[in-house]
């Protein structure tokens, strides 16, 4: 599609603004000399993801707009100045998925949870906070890209949490990427979002500088750990094909992958280059799952502490590196450690996940002080005073949404605000990030 830009040298500008608005004072942030800058400051995001908050703005049903108020004005406090949010969700018969949805069906949508989008674009407006809207989700959690497969091919939900079976469910959903009907469909749900207009504040979404970007999908992947040549070149190309799309119902705001990194790109360096290489992306990220990945035990931290570290440290700067060779900031989205133990109870201590936060922030921290393109942090996730409600920590209908989503226990990785420790940590890191980037 061709660009709705006013005129060729605007065009020009955004291309060397790498993908985002050149940087002025409009409250937009866009990248400049490989870093974020928002209103002629460097701008460094210290984030949490916080996948429901639109769930809990909504003005009915699963809204909670007192508790979402009040997650916001703990995480203000905090130091906190970003959140990743889930923008749209599709249903699915899938037990392992959220519910309600945002699309109920092709073109089919639940006004209540946009309006619940608005009202918290319209809170972090108010704390001066941003936010990532990822507009689709390679994971089953929300419906997304298998969601999309079951109405286009009427082939039944794969739900991996039931199979096991992960290698073939991520080689079925890929084929998300060539489903015309699928990818049309999907573009109406980008086009219905990124030009929507606040029902609170009656801004154009486009025009809202509280979007920090628009984002692809969650962890999208070219297939499984044997991606052929063809599927990752297929996946390059629907990664800039769908960003160049954004960009032209949107000019304003930047775009992301939100792909994970080297462990999303089928361990291929040069698959994750090129997916972050076309202009319409302006950013990089990355994700951290040292137990997700086998590289940690949580039943035996003191054994598989030092393994884990030297993997993630590499991992850490390796991505790092690739940004500075692309001259595009990174943002590490995406990381998180189970609470001691293994467990799931609140009452758990958090010593090791503290440990392991400590030493992520303070790689990132280096980095950034050199003057290498480090952006900032997500960590995952924000549970606040959400609290798990069953036995068996397992989600339910009707149950608090907490960091965890529905395919995992509730408390796998979330931060609550009992967590005192966790909380000071964060706090005490976000002032040095910030104090980095002041400088």
């Amino acid at each position: 599609m061709q660009r709705k830009f006013g005129n060729i040298a605007l065009a020009a500008a955004l291309l060397m603004a790498g993908g985002a608005q050149a940087a002025d004072n409009n409250g937009f942030v866009a990248v400049k000399d490989s870093h974020f800058e928002r209103n002629g400051q460097r701008y460094m995001i210290a984030g949490a993801n916080f996948w429901y908050g639109g769930y809990l703005g909504a003005p009915t049903g699963v809204g909670q707009r007192a508790r979402l108020v009040k997650e916001l004005d703990r995480m203000k406090a905090l130091g906190i100045n970003n959140v990743r949010v889930l923008a749209v969700s599709e249903k699915t018969a899938m037990k392992s998925a959220v519910s309600p949805a945002t699309t109920s069906a092709p073109g089919q949508y639940d006004e209540q949870l946009l309006q619940g989008l608005d009202f918290m674009m319209a809170e972090l407006a108010k704390r001066d906070m941003t936010a990532v809207l990822y507009l689709n989700n390679f994971w089953q959690w929300s419906g997304g890209m298998t969601q999309y497969l079951n109405w286009f091919t009427g082939s039944p939900a794969h739900d991996p949490n039931v199979s096991k079976d992960y290698e073939r469910y991520m080689a079925e959903n890929a084929t998300f990427y060539t489903n015309a009907r699928a990818q049309a469909e999907y573009r109406n749900v980008i086009a219905k979002i990124v030009q929507r207009t606040n029902t609170v504040t009656k801004k154009p979404y486009r025009d809202d500088p509280t979007i920090l970007s628009w984002q692809l999908a969650n962890e999208p992947r070219p297939g499984n750990s044997k991606s052929t040549p063809q599927e990752k070149a297929t996946y390059v190309k629907w990664v800039a094909d769908t960003a160049h799309y954004i960009r032209s119902l949107d000019g304003r705001h930047m775009v992301s992958t939100g792909s994970e990194g080297l462990a999303g790109s089928a361990q291929d360096a040069q698959l994750y280059l090129d997916a972050h290489r076309t202009p319409d992306i302006a950013y990089l990220t990355y994700h951290l799952w040292p137990a997700n990945w086998g590289w940690f035990d949580p039943k035996k931290p003191d054994a598989t502490w030092n393994g884990m570290m030297e993997k993630a440290s590499h991992y850490l700067n390796v991505h790092v590196d690739y940004a500075k060779k692309l001259g595009k900031p990174i943002v590490l989205e995406e990381f998180g450690l189970n609470r001691d133990g293994g467990a799931f109870d609140i009452k758990a201590s958090t010593k090791v996940r503290d440990r392991f936060y400590d030493e992520v922030f303070t790689t990132l921290e280096k980095r950034a002080a050199a003057g290498d393109p480090v952006a900032g942090w997500n960590f995952w996730a924000w549970g606040g005073a959400g609290r798990a409600a069953n036995a068996d920590y397992w989600w339910k209908p009707g149950n608090d949404f907490v960091g965890d989503p529905p395919q995992e226990e509730q408390g796998l990785y979330s931060v609550f605000d009992s967590d005192a420790s966790s909380l000071k940590l964060i706090a005490d890191h976000d002032k040095r990030l910030k104090t980095i980037g002041a400088k």
